[in-house]
């Protein structure tokens, strides 16, 4: 072995090790929370689909008589969904309005939202409203909660209409 090659060997080593415990020091050294020492965070996170019934119509005599018999159905509906409307009150502000469209290229998928919200620990009322079909006057869905989140305590709003509407968790 010549004397370039040994070198060549020593230095490529040493280049390995060093890049070896910086990336285990970056690991492990710098320390990083994603909130602050006296931060909470509220996730709202769900899917749901619009109420399609609002655009649903009764069809005419004269439109029924001129389809066929195996077309005749009284009544006709949009084929794409309705957008979500969601709110959320923080201790009797409003911290979250979202008109959430349906997804899909034709409209006709489900709405989803996840939305991040770092608010002061403590104590806290939250209040929940959804409404999914927009011939409703008001709200469909109303849930309210009262918490007392811990620095650090993540703190999660889902909808589910199987489980009642709004979960919180």
């Amino acid at each position: 072995m010549n004397r370039d090659m040994i070198v060549h060997a020593v230095a490529g080593g040493a280049v390995t090790l060093a890049v070896t415990f910086a990336a285990a020091w970056l690991s492990a050294s710098p320390d990083w929370e994603s909130l602050g020492p006296d931060q909470a965070l509220v996730r709202i996170s769900f899917t749901h689909g619009g109420d399609r019934s609002a655009s649903c119509r009764d069809r005419t005599e004269e439109e029924l008589a001129a389809l066929p018999k195996n077309m005749r159905r009284k009544q006709i509906c949009d084929r794409s969904r309705p957008s979500v409307y969601v709110e959320l009150d923080m201790d009797g502000e409003t911290v979250l309005i979202r008109d959430l469209p349906p997804s899909g290229l034709s409209g006709t998928g489900t709405s989803r939202i996840y939305q991040r919200i770092e608010v002061p620990a403590g104590e806290h009322d939250f209040v929940a409203r959804l409404r999914d079909n927009p011939a409703t006057e008001g709200f469909d869905y109303t849930a309210e909660d009262s918490v007392n989140l811990r620095p650090g305590q993540s703190y999660v709003i889902e909808f589910d209409v199987e489980k009642g509407g709004f979960q919180f968790k």
